[in-house]
């Protein structure tokens, strides 16, 4: 891939990257629920499940997506469903937003919150649609090249990698609101209710 090209797929791929869905609510919600670090690892939860997604395109899981209404469905429920279950533990979870110094360290291990992202992120039929449609623009017709679809991946990983890591970032900011313990109540539920959204919103998606 020349680095012409490159930089196209780059300038492509900024909108989907940032575009509001499952992974950047969950960015956001450990951003507020556990501060910057634990963001961080489940932004590398979230890229790595964008990889995977991208070889598996490359090898025709997309066109098994694109084609199979069985397959599409089995997925999308499966997403729906853990989405859901996120929303719902938020929801019911009154410590989660507490802001105190015991609290500054997460209560989840950056292991559980990257196998928590990278679960969302290979859950969401519409990433693994959108990468069906961006990547093969992209690459040589009528072949697999490991190096080729290798570049395409990552770089769209590190794009949302980028995203997600600039709302962790930005957590200081947004972790103040929860100095109060009205605004902590909201924010929980609204969480919560936008996880549950986002579920029942995947579950009635149609391709």
């Amino acid at each position: 891939m020349s680095f012409d090209l490159w930089l196209i797929f780059v300038a492509v791929s900024l909108l989907p990257a940032i575009s509001p869905g499952p992974g950047i609510m969950l960015a956001i919600s450990n951003t507020l629920r556990f501060g910057r670090n634990a963001t961080l690892a489940s932004a590398t939860g979230n890229a790595a499940g964008l990889v995977l997604i991208g070889y598996a395109v490359a090898f025709g899981f997309g066109a098994l997506m694109s084609t199979s209404a069985l397959a599409f469905t089995v997925l999308k429920f499966i997403g729906a469903a853990y989405l859901i279950y996120l929303g719902l533990k938020v929801w019911r979870d009154k410590s989660g937003f507490e802001i105190s110094a015991e609290n500054q360290v997460s209560r989840k291990s950056a292991w559980k919150l990257f196998l928590e992202a990278l679960l969302v992120s290979v859950t969401n039929p519409k990433a693994i649609l959108v990468i069906t449609a961006l990547f093969p623009q992209f690459m040589r017709s009528g072949r697999v090249d490991l190096l080729e679809i290798s570049v395409l991946s990552f770089t769209y990983a590190a794009l949302c990698f980028a995203n997600h890591a600039a709302i962790a970032f930005a957590g200081g900011h947004l972790r103040r609101f929860l100095t109060s313990a009205r605004r902590m109540r909201w924010v929980r539920r609204v969480t919560g209710g936008l996880f549950v959204g986002f579920g029942s919103a995947l579950a009635t998606a149609s391709r």
